[in-house]
């Protein structure tokens, strides 16, 4: 194998726009948030190849990811969802609101300042 079909694990978390920049790949790694074939990695520049699985433990979601290609450049999104293969199952997108907000007939809501004068004209005249 030559050193082309071989990538840094921070140089393809960035390619892949895993991460924002290399830094924080390598923060990240550093963290044990990235697992390369179930083992954790704790080293930037762990060595990964087409066919490895990284399992990326990020803020809000865990990826895991088939490496399809290493990056030769950041790119844009398209191109760089060609590097891999998205093996998590799809999670269920809402159709629709979740909670439908309450709906109220025209006039039954809060009274306007003209409602309220006429309410304490007519409490005033009922207490006389």
């Amino acid at each position: 194998m030559g050193g082309e079909d071989r990538q840094r694990l921070d140089r393809w978390l960035f390619f892949a726009r895993v991460t924002k920049s290399r830094t924080l790949a390598a923060k990240l790694i550093e963290a044990g948030g990235v697992r390369l074939n179930r083992e954790k990695c704790r080293q930037p520049a762990q060595q990964i190849r087409v066919g490895d699985v990284l399992t990326v433990s990020l803020e809000r979601r865990v990826m895991v990811l088939r490496v399809l290609s290493p990056g030769a450049r950041r790119g844009p999104a398209v191109e760089a969802r060609t590097l891999y293969e998205d093996l998590a199952a799809p999670t269920a997108q809402p159709s629709g609101p979740a909670v439908e907000a309450p709906r109220r007939e025209p006039g039954s809501g809060r009274p306007e300042k003209k409602d309220r004068r006429a309410l304490d004209r007519l409490r005033e005249s009922d207490s006389d």
